[in-house]
């Protein structure tokens, strides 16, 4: 494995870790409707019996997101255990995400949005224990800080998934939002579209900015040093 391939799947797996974070935030925010208001949406009445248990997993899926939020952060900073605290988030949020979206199937009889948030859950465990391997692992040096450049293009990367997010909610949580043919995911356009549309753009072009000179960056074993006298 190559020095900028190395960098490729560093900023892959940071962006991965993110979005999962904000998965995992975001969708403890939004479980509020069925841990703490059930009564005022009908579709959610069936769960009334379970709101305590609702209401723990509303709350660790919270802890478990801002968890997730620090992890990323310690990936660009680097250090011991940045890799292993990631690991153990993922690990969390996979099993909780798991709880969720079987409650949600047993109770409601639907698992959407609870199974998205598993899934990526799961998707970023299976890779960071793929980039775990020893020998991947050496190449990626998830202990060492990382320079602007990498930084730069995990967070383009990030705002474009959240702008593609956005911009297809309607498409993943609205069959689970609709009551007497009403998609109250409607009531937050056009102005969630106009929002993901500048973070898709937005993102896609500082990405592409910072990978460019990711890519363009020498490898250290191929600069020549000066020669000594």
């Amino acid at each position: 494995m190559t020095v900028k391939s190395a960098r490729i799947l560093w900023i892959v797996a940071v962006v991965a870790m993110g979005m999962t974070a904000a998965m995992n935030l975001f969708g403890g925010i939004g479980t509020v409707c069925a841990a703490f208001l059930t009564e005022n949406f009908p579709p959610m009445l069936v769960l009334l019996d379970y709101q305590w248990l609702y209401q723990r997993m509303m709350l660790i899926t919270i802890a478990i997101g801002i968890a997730g939020v620090s992890a990323t952060f310690a990936l660009f900073r680097g250090g011991a255990n940045a890799y292993r605290n990631a690991v153990l988030v993922l690990i969390a949020g996979a099993v909780l995400g798991e709880l969720h979206a079987r409650a949600s199937l047993e109770l409601r009889g639907k698992m959407v949005p609870a199974n998205v948030k598993f899934y990526l859950n799961l998707f970023t465990l299976i890779l960071f224990l793929i980039l775990g391997l020893p020998t991947i692992r050496r190449k990626i040096a998830f202990s060492q800080p990382r320079g602007r450049a990498e930084a730069t293009a995990a967070g383009g990367m990030a705002a474009l998934i959240v702008g593609v997010m956005m911009l297809t909610l309607p498409l993943w949580v609205g069959d689970s939002h609709t009551h007497e043919g009403t998609d109250w995911t409607g009531v937050l356009q056009p102005g969630l579209s106009l929002v993901g549309l500048a973070f898709a753009t937005g993102g896609l072009g500082v990405f592409f900015k910072a990978a460019l000179a990711v890519l363009r960056r020498p490898d250290p074993a191929t600069t020549r040093q000066p020669a000594t006298s």
